[in-house]
């Protein structure tokens, strides 16, 4: 339902698939369920593809980000190349391109995508939800300070703020800016403090 904050009426960020989603949902279960039944597929394989479906992780996101803030050398091959990239660390990407953007002390990097759910899951695995609803498709274009404030990302005016739309030959990663004392953290310390979130950029400090 559209609410409002103060600043007019828009349509909430859903937490949940809209109808749409879970439609497709009850479909896809529907056949599971008569493939099985058949003995084409048995509950087995279906739980297996599925795990390996989802088995990319913010673990390997924060691998490639904290290999990125502790190896300068590596860093400026992520953000030429970051697909190459990633792909030194022994990660399959399946997507044709990888875009690494760099949040800095004055920018700020917002990723979505207008058209359905693009999204770099050899990476990161499936989207968050309200990642591929239709509010959050549409207001990160629209009003993508808005859309951070209610993920209680507060921007200064100062930062500029940059929304980059994936599409089905490019995915964005962001690399968020480096903590304070970087070098004196482990590398386990530094992937700990990582989230999805930084990765998609509705998180900024670590």
């Amino acid at each position: 339902m559209p609410h409002d904050h103060g600043h007019g009426e828009h349509e909430a960020i859903a937490i949940e698939d809209d109808a749409g989603n879970i439609e497709a949902q009850i479909i896809v279960d529907a056949l599971q369920e008569v493939l099985i039944a058949k003995g084409l597929l048995t509950a087995h394989e279906v739980t297996a593809s599925i795990a390996k479906l989802e088995s990319p992780g913010v673990h390997l996101g924060a691998r490639i980000i904290a290999k990125a803030w502790t190896e300068p050398a590596y860093r400026d091959r992520l953000l030429s190349d970051g697909r190459a990239a990633v792909q030194e660390l022994d990660i399959p990407v399946t997507e044709a391109r990888i875009i690494v953007v760099e949040n800095t002390e004055n920018v700020d990097n917002l990723i979505t995508c207008t058209l359905c759910s693009c999204y770099p899951r050899s990476i990161l695995g499936q989207p968050p939800s309200w990642y591929i609803s239709k509010a959050y498709r549409a207001r990160s274009v629209r009003e993508p300070r808005r859309v951070l404030a209610e993920f209680g990302l507060h921007l200064p005016e100062s930062t500029q703020l940059i929304v980059h739309d994936s599409n089905a030959d490019m995915r964005y990663l962001v690399l968020p800016q480096p903590p304070d004392g970087v070098d004196q953290c482990t590398i386990d310390d530094l992937e700990a403090r990582i989230s999805r979130d930084h990765l998609i950029g509705v998180a900024r400090d670590v």
